[in-house]
């Protein structure tokens, strides 16, 4: 039995150059992380029935699907084998079934060899006519194309269709969401998801079509998959922030550097028109002190003259008197107010122009700007931020001078004047880029969902990566700064995702 299952995935590597790369959305990163499943019948070293249906990761090594995909599994457990059939590589993989439940019909399977991407779960509110996305492996359209049995068991992007909610049933004591996207048998446990790629329930069941009727989607509902994965003991990742579409987002953002740029030119204007007010209030002050001062010094000079004429005066009368030794002082002294007093009034301030202006320049000391260094909060700013698979939990950072954060990881400076670190992980298909702005204390996760080829791309820029921890020699930061801005290159220009934290200090 387990050398023709080894037969039969063999065959996978056949058939690579048919794998489609996947587009750089929302829609085909979650479908990354969707899977065929594959119900293979045995008995006595011979296949005797063949079934399939579609998954998708709720942990990087378990799916979830229907109960009546692997229902057989369950039944039969000594003769038939589970495929976990991925949309990416060269391989597919033996699953075990660990839980199952037929009144829901859900089933959860663990797997081995591969780390999957895990598809977040949507708990906020939904509206009639709201937009949904379903991906599978329809069972119509693999008997339209395939060859052979293998080409059930070779890895293929699945295939999306849209329509809208049309409303909540009950169906045979379920709660179901009722959709139009279109589904057939095959798609069975394959996730019906938001524009963002986030996971609205898991597609169930189809409507009979007969008579020219059509069609619609029943699709297990988030609760009830909650309760399932809850009694499973397996964690459920969800968040409930509205989805903005990356061209929404990317049209506010533009806006809001508009109105920054606005902003920052009003206020600049108002230091203009405040600084002249300011310069011509001193101006009209160093004219004032000028006068004054001339003043001074005429009225000082004039008064000098008075006391040394007076002195000379006094010099006179003591020589018609024959006072000599009283005359030689009084014309001494007198001699010397009439040189102060000549000096005085050559000195006086003159109505300078550039001493008047140099006297009434301000020194305007620049604002006190908050340093934005240290431990700090940093809460979700959802007017800003773009949330597809991430919690929006609070992040906790602890940044110094020189760019190193929470004591062990560097960041490398940018032309802006922030830090920055891009993250390229070995066990996920996420390339992050995490960004802190000191100067208004601004934090940023922006996040790119890609597929295995590019990753393995950025893995291998990643490596050329040297610095290991913090460090203050600059030459070493402005290396990571450059080797950053290549793998920054070579990702793609439009985000998944981007959560962006107001901070403030801790504490």
């Amino acid at each position: 039995m387990t050398a023709l299952l080894t037969r039969l995935l063999a065959a996978l590597a056949l058939l690579l150059g048919l794998i489609a790369p996947a587009r750089a959305d929302d829609i085909s990163a979650a479908g990354r992380g969707v899977v065929r499943v594959v119900t293979i019948a045995v008995v006595e070293g011979e296949v005797v029935g063949f079934g399939h249906g579609s998954g998708f990761a709720v942990a990087p090594n378990r799916v979830i699907t229907n109960a009546h995909v692997v229902e057989a599994a369950e039944r039969y457990p000594g003769n038939v084998m589970i495929g976990v059939v991925p949309s990416e590589g060269d391989k597919s993989y033996q699953g075990r079934l660990i839980a199952l439940d037929s009144d829901r019909d859900l089933a959860l399977i663990e797997f081995g060899g591969i780390r999957l991407p895990p598809l977040t779960f949507y708990n906020g509110p939904m509206g009639e006519g709201d937009a949904m996305i379903a991906l599978g492996y329809p069972g119509n359209v693999d008997l339209a194309t395939a060859r052979s049995a293998a080409d059930f068991i070779t890895p293929l992007s699945p295939v999306r269709s849209q329509g809208v909610f049309s409303g909540r049933r009950n169906l045979q004591g379920v709660n179901v969401l009722l959709h139009t996207a279109g589904i057939a048998r095959g798609n069975s446990g394959g996730p019906l998801l938001d524009p963002c790629g986030r996971v609205l329930g898991v597609n169930s069941a189809i409507t009979r079509a007969d008579d020219g009727d059509a069609s619609f989607g029943f699709a297990i509902g988030n609760d009830e998959v909650a309760a399932f994965l809850r009694e499973a003991g397996q964690s459920m990742p969800a968040n409930g922030v509205a989805c903005t579409s990356i061209a929404d987002r990317l049209a506010q953002d533009r806006n809001e550097a508009e109105r920054t740029r606005a902003a920052d030119e009003a206020r600049a204007r108002e230091a203009a028109a405040k600084a002249a007010a300011e310069r011509e209030t001193a101006l009209d002050q160093a004219l004032v002190d000028n006068f004054a001062m001339r003043e001074n010094f005429m009225a000082a000079a004039t008064l000098l003259l008075v006391l040394g004429a007076m002195s000379l005066g006094a010099a006179g009368f003591f020589h018609t008197n024959g006072q000599r030794r009283e005359m030689i002082w009084a014309a001494g002294g007198g001699g010397v107010l009439v040189l102060a007093a000549l000096v005085t009034f050559l000195t006086r301030p003159a109505f300078d122009p550039k001493a008047i202006e140099s006297a009434a320049r301000v020194a305007v000391p620049p604002a006190a700007q908050p340093s934005g260094l240290g431990k700090m909060v940093c809460t979700i700013d959802p007017a800003r931020s773009r949330v597809t698979v991430s919690s929006t939990q609070d992040v906790n950072i602890d940044i110094n001078a020189d760019g190193c954060v929470n004591g062990r990881t560097q960041y490398a400076e940018t032309a802006r004047q922030n830090w920055q670190r891009i993250l390229v992980p070995d066990d996920e298909q996420t390339v992050s880029v995490l960004e802190y702005a000191p100067g208004t204390r601004t934090y940023s996760t922006t996040r790119y969902l890609l597929p295995a080829s590019q990753m393995a791309d950025a893995r291998k820029l990643r490596s050329e990566v040297k610095i290991k921890a913090c460090s203050t020699d600059q030459a070493v930061r402005a290396d990571l700064a450059s080797r950053q801005q290549t793998i920054r290159t070579a990702l793609p220009q439009v985000f998944n995702e981007r959560l962006v934290y107001s901070c403030k200090p801790a504490g």
